[in-house]
């Protein structure tokens, strides 16, 4: 990507990405972390859906279809949408390191429009770790995995706590995702914010 700002870019001591060994199989999807979640909840009736399958190594693809509520101006998905997209994109890579992280940088590019309707096709890939830094890329894709590009970013994402949710997100939502009686939803609801 050019023009990259300097905090997207991995330090010289940054190491590869290693998949934990308890990662979502390559092929599974990884389903929704949390119900009312913008980026894949099933509950939200205006968010993305989107559905992120575990690739090899440290990647994930992704899809979402641009729905009449996600567009800016007419005919047209909104940026910020799109933005979205690749955000969660980039935060579902953590299910495959196994850690809780947070979007602290995203830098995207958008190099053509997406009509309402279309399906994007997303890519993301986990580029390097420093200490509870990581660098991550992601491209979104129309007409297919392999048709041109429409969008893309870098992210940063940094490590965290699950206390940085109890502590920071309003106390209905956290409440009641830490009484959800499924001890796999309560769980998931925490284990990673896109």
């Amino acid at each position: 990507m050019s023009g990259t700002a300097a905090a997207l870019k991995p330090p010289a001591d940054a190491v590869k990405p290693v998949r934990h060994p308890d990662a979502p199989a390559p092929g599974e999807l990884l389903g929704p972390h949390y119900e009312q979640c913008f980026g894949c909840g099933d509950e939200q009736p205006h968010g993305l859906h989107l559905q992120a399958r575990a690739g090899e190594g440290v990647t994930i693809t992704a899809e979402f279809t641009v729905q009449p509520a996600h567009q800016g101006a007419p005919g047209l998905a909104h940026g910020g949408v799109l933005t979205s997209a690749l955000d969660e994109s980039l935060g579902s890579l953590n299910w495959l390191l196994r850690t809780i992280a947070v979007t602290g940088r995203l830098e995207t590019d958008f190099v053509r429009p997406v009509p309402v309707g279309t399906t994007l096709h997303l890519a993301a890939e986990v580029t390097a770790v420093a200490g509870r830094k990581i660098y991550s890329t992601a491209t979104g894709r129309i007409g297919g995995p392999d048709g041109p590009v429409a969008v893309r970013a870098d992210a940063l994402f940094v490590e965290v706590k699950v206390d940085h949710f109890v502590e920071n997100g309003r106390p209905e939502e956290i409440l009641a995702a830490m009484n959800d009686p499924d001890q796999v939803r309560r769980a998931r609801a925490f284990e990673v914010n896109p």
